[in-house]
């Protein structure tokens, strides 16, 4: 039997240089630094992606898209995301809401926030309400502090989908 309501925790960090472009949260935004990674390194709907799969008990986003598949290499995480959700579904789950923190010392991420919630929202079929995104720095301290790297953590809360 599975549980009516399921709750989930995702993380990521990608570090920051220059050369690409940074896409956070499904949001482009100006910086002159982009993050590396495998895919395109967005490590918001990297950390959504987590704890979604996690909330339904899947495999987790390396062993569903490992960095060792030429698949990935450059992939859009929009679309890891539409995968992910469809493996939600599959499973019998709706999602309730997902909660974000992400963690940058630059470029500020309070300027993109409700650009993020909105995106996110498209691309997991929730309203903007149920999507909250918070951003925090890390008080100058450590790789993130320094603004070397920019982190997520998310956690989404699933329930059984209605079966009409």
């Amino acid at each position: 039997m599975t549980d009516p309501f399921r709750v989930g925790i995702g993380y990521d960090i990608h570090r920051l240089v220059e050369g690409r472009r940074l896409i956070v949260g499904g949001v482009e935004i100006e910086h002159t630094k982009g993050l590396i990674g495998y895919s395109d390194a967005d490590v918001v709907l990297h950390a959504v992606i987590d704890a979604l799969l996690g909330a339904a008990g899947l495999p987790d986003i390396g062993d569903l898209y490992p960095d060792t598949d030429p698949a990935y290499e450059g992939a859009d995480s929009r679309k890891l995301l539409a995968d992910a959700m469809d493996r939600v579904r599959a499973k019998g789950y709706t999602t309730s809401n997902i909660d974000v923190i992400v963690h940058a010392e630059a470029p500020k991420m309070s300027p993109y926030k409700r650009r993020m919630a909105e995106s996110i929202a498209g691309l997991t079929g929730l309203s903007p309400e149920q999507v909250s995104v918070k951003a925090k720095t890390n008080e100058g301290m450590g790789p993130l502090g320094y603004a070397d790297a920019i982190a997520c953590t998310a956690v989404a809360a699933i329930r059984e989908a209605e079966v009409s």
